[in-house]
């Protein structure tokens, strides 16, 4: 049972259709019926993977495929070394991604949180408490200030009433509710101003409503059930390292099988087999045959990187604890590196790019202007006249002006400790009053203090329809007690004071005198015209402005109105205040430029607030695009994508508006990234390339939904998390590069010897230990690499750039080349200075490729700078791995049990003197390709 235009009909339409009655509710037994047939008033959740499905996930990979298929024929023809090896590898991928995914996602849990756990309705006629999820359509619920709305209501009455939205819609301030108007049926979320929003906080008054809207039916439902529509795409790394495993995967079955062939067409006997019969062949050269097709699996273990799986799923866990430290908190594990291919960062205003807290930043009194400095509710500030310094205390008209936004309000300044012992400012009670209050306390003026001055009597409470608030005081003896400055004669003259504040042309309309160095002159025209330019100048600045004014009193009125009170006002100035930009957002933008991201600001808020915050910060440029929701909703989807390239802000946006804005994006190839904290941010954080959270001011939802959660709420930290994605790419492609090198020097070595009539010169169970130990151990270390330190000045790689480009296959195919030239020289003189003696030959050919690799690891951390630049040691894991690995690889050659698993014979130290000069050939052959590579990028620029 749902109304979605309730806020354009009247509410006797709304009752009607709804079958209810304002004054008695539903009766409880029609609430029971409604209940059974429309369901609970909560969020409904499709059903999470199981154990196996995400387990079949982590199997169902090509290359993890391939692996397990070589285990199988390893295991067939009795290499049960290698098997397990192999099958090892395989099922340390499947444990460790299975334990990353299987975090499940909790978006509809916090979203159910959110939902008040009871109510408080009139059924029967009678005020009841009943459980928020047994609310139905056409129940009447009562608001009071501090509790969470139960669920989508159309308002019928409303007293004072503000309601907290940021969540849901990004307005930084409470919302005025009005039960009485009428609204347009195509008004956009955040102006719906006789509605009111299931999980939303109601900060000031209260009002009734009937409910229009529950569960998996309200504006949070509707999140919840766009949140679950989205289907999980697979990052850049994903389908990158899919696409390669496939190439690699071909690639080993081709070659294996193309080897097993030649060697049997090379083979002088394969003509008996056509004029003796197969079968009959086969069994003549049946040993020969077994021995041909090991040396076809000795070419699929060379081929497949059996590691890569393994250490790609481990450098990304390494990178997200690391990621820790820069306040990023990964759910995710493959959004490690898409962060860093992002070339587009969709943000929220309201808490990402500003403090959400309104802070009072200008103000006018007695015909002077002046500024106040410090950050959110901190009661740390200065004031500035111009340039010069200002000392409010001495100014007869800012002190009136303070005083009264101080005392005209029901906001309080209090500093909190959290659960870490960390102090902090809160304000509570209404942000916009808060603001006044922390605006007076940088004065030096305290609530405490000045109530006692100057006790509040009577008050006539704000409400939207005169826009305004009163209260009235003692002013007996205040001067002495406050401090009040001594010509403020108007201030003296009655024993009782009427302060008003409100909206600056209302009240402006009911003074008659205006204060000037402390005392009240004749408003005239000329005067009027320019308070009204100074609150124009402060709004087109995007702040709030709000006016203070009072009236002298001989006495306190019984039953004051406004009638009686709010009139022959004094006028005394201005304030002015903003939700403003954190202020490390300004530098983090201009490192986001300089890295070639794209940053967009998509809220709730004004379009003039929007470009206001957007220009200061430097996130607005000329010839930028501003877009708001009802403009995005007359575009299509293509339209909307062609206007991308150019859009910088989006306001007054709608969750749906916030996921086509992605989607457009994503339409014209880009990788992006949505921040956000509220409710309304959760879809498209979802539907986004990667979503990022704020960890202490966003909702459950926001961080649930999220890939990426920043535990400090600092947009400086997002560029950081930027850096560090780039880094881990950049080092997933280092050890992708080792690994392949390695791998296709170990392809060559195989194939040549057999091209040249040369015996093995690798063992298969040699193979898999370089694969997995010599090769393995260095690759890893790779991924805890620094990174290079121009990282931050290159554009976002391309997202169809492929994982190896150019550079890379132009550096695998030589050093792989060299590689097996130099393995192949030293194998065949092995074969001479050992005559007869193949198992010496393959000991120096396995001891000196090993060697080869792990010093050539040092010249891998880096694809361009050269290994002097950038320090041998400065990577104390480097230096482990590689230690440990020679370690391992001078065991299998020297300690006895181990030498018969892997054919192998101890070497002389003559031997090891011989074999020096090729330890270095490819990583010599390395440093010179990066020399290339560094003349044709310089080249390149001097060109352009």
């Amino acid at each position: 049972m749902q109304d979605t235009e309730s806020h354009g009909r009247p509410i006797e339409d709304i009752v009607s259709g709804f079958r209810t009655h304002l004054d008695q509710g539903l009766t409880q037994q029609e609430a029971l019926d409604r209940l059974a047939k429309f369901g609970a008033n909560e969020l409904t959740e499709r059903p999470r993977p199981g154990f196996l499905a995400l387990l079949w996930d982590q199997f169902n990979n090509y290359l993890v495929i391939i692996l397990i298929i070589a285990a199988l024929l390893s295991l067939a023809l009795g290499e049960y070394v290698d098997s397990i090896a192999i099958m090892f590898i395989v099922v340390l991928n499947a444990v460790v991604g299975v334990i990353q995914e299987s975090k499940a996602e909790q978006a509809l849990a916090a979203l159910q949180k959110m939902s008040a756990p009871n109510a408080q309705v009139i059924r029967d006629g009678q005020q009841i408490t009943v459980p928020g999820r047994e609310i139905v359509g056409g129940d009447i619920v009562l608001l009071e200030s501090g509790n969470y709305v139960p669920a989508d209501l159309r308002l019928v009455e409303s007293v004072n009433l503000k309601i907290e939205e940021a969540s849901l819609t990004g307005e930084s301030v409470p919302v005025e509710k009005n039960a009485a108007v009428v609204l347009d049926k195509d008004i956009p979320l955040g102006d719906r101003k006789n509605t009111a929003f299931m999980g939303t906080l109601i900060t000031y008054g209260r009002g009734k409503g009937l409910v229009t809207g529950t569960g998996m039916n309200t504006q949070i439902g509707l999140i919840a059930e766009m949140i679950q529509s989205f289907e999980a795409e697979d990052t850049p790394l994903q389908k990158k390292l899919a696409h390669l495993g496939k190439v690699l995967g071909t690639a080993c079955l081709a070659i294996s099988a193309f080897v097993f062939i030649y060697g049997l067409f090379r083979d002088t006997h394969l003509a008996d087999a056509v004029n003796g019969g197969f079968l009959n062949y086969l069994e003549a050269e049946k040993k020969d045959i077994i021995n041909l097709f090991m040396t076809a699996v000795s070419l699929a273990i060379a081929a497949v990187p059996e590691g890569l799986p393994a250490i790609v799923t481990i450098c990304l866990a390494l990178g997200m604890q690391r990621m820790i430290k820069h306040h990023a908190l990964i759910r995710k594990l493959p959004a490690v590196e898409t962060l860093g291919c992002a070339t587009v960062v969709c943000s929220d205003k309201t808490g990402t790019l500003t403090q959400n807290q309104m802070t009072v930043v200008q103000g006018w009194a007695g015909g002077k202007r002046f500024r106040i400095t410090g950050e959110g509710y901190n009661p740390n500030g200065q004031f500035f006249a111009g340039t010069e310094p200002f000392d409010p205390r001495t100014d007869p008209d800012a002190t009136v002006l303070l005083h009264g936004a101080l005392v005209c309000n029901d906001a309080k300044l209090e500093e909190r400790s959290d659960e870490a012992g960390k102090r902090s400012w809160q304000i509570i009670g209404d942000p916009t009053e808060g603001a006044m209050v922390v605006a007076a306390a940088k004065s030096g003026y305290r609530r405490s203090e000045l109530e006692k001055a100057l006790p509040r009597m009577q008050e006539i409470p704000f409400d939207s329809d005169r826009k305004r608030m009163t209260t009235i005081h003692s002013v007996d003896g205040a001067h002495a007690q406050a401090g009040l400055h001594a010509s403020v004669s108007s201030l003296g003259s009655s024993p009782h004071i009427a302060f008003v504040k409100g909206a600056p042309d209302v009240i402006l309309d009911l003074c008659g005198q205006k204060m000037e160095s402390g005392r009240a002159v004749g408003l005239t025209a000329d005067m009027r015209q320019a308070i009204l330019e100074q609150n124009r100048d402060m709004a087109s600045n995007a702040l709030r402005v709000l006016a203070v004014a009072y009236r002298s009193l001989q006495e306190v009125p019984g039953t004051p109105t406004p009638e009686t009170v709010e009139r022959d006002l004094v006028f005394v100035g201005l304030l002015g205040m903003i939700d403003p930009p954190r202020p490390e957002v300004i530098d983090a933008i201009k490192v986001a430029n300089g890295a070639g991201l794209k940053s967009v600001m998509v809220t709730g808020d004004y379009k003039d607030t929007a470009e206001a915050i957007a220009r200061d910060i430097g996130l607005l440029t000329p010839g930028g695009l501003v877009l708001t929701g009802p403009e995005i909703e007359k575009l299509s989807d293509e339209e909307l994508a062609a206007k991308v390239d150019r859009l910088e802000v989006c306001c007054r946006v709608s969750p749906q508006h916030k996921t086509r804005i992605v989607d457009a994006f994503k339409a014209r190839g880009h990788i992006v990234a949505m921040t956000g904290d509220g409710v309304n941010d959760a879809p498209a954080l979802k539907r986004a390339n990667i979503g990022v959270a704020m960890g202490i001011t966003g909702t459950d939802v926001a961080k649930q939904t999220a890939d990426m959660v920043l535990t400090d709420d600092n947009f400086a930290s997002i560029v950081a998390a930027i850096e560090q994605g780039r880094i881990i790419y950049s080092n997933i492609r280092k050890f992708v590069y080792f690994l392949l090198a390695c791998n296709v020097g170990e392809i060559l070595i195989i194939f040549g010897a057999m091209l040249v009539g040369l015996p093995l010169p690798l063992r298969p169970v040699q193979l898999l230990w370089l694969n997995l130990v010599s090769d393995g151990a260095p690759a890893l270390a790779l991924g805890l690499e620094k990174g290079d330190p121009d990282i931050m000045t290159h554009p976002p790689r391309s997202p169809t750039e492929p994982v190896i480009n150019r550079d890379m296959a132009i550096g695998i195919g030589v050093v792989g080349a060299v590689d097996a030239i130099a393995i192949l020289a030293l194998f065949y003189l092995g074969l001479q200075r050992y005559p007869g003696h193949l198992e010496a030959a393959q000991t120096m050919a396995f001891v000196a490729l090993c060697t080869s690799e792990l010093i050539r690891a040092f010249t891998a951390r880096s694809e361009y700078h050269s290994i002097f630049s950038i320090g041998v040691f400065s990577n104390r894991w480097m230096v482990w791995a590689v230690g440990v690995s020679f370690l391992l690889v001078l065991m299998v050659v020297y300690v006895p049990f181990l030498r018969p698993f892997f054919d192998t014979v101890p070497l002389a130290v003559d031997d090891w003197l011989f074999m020096l000069p090729f330890f270095f050939a490819s990583p010599v052959a390395m440093e010179l390709l990066k020399v290339y590579f560094r003349k044709r990028v310089a080249g390149t620029m001097e060109t352009a």
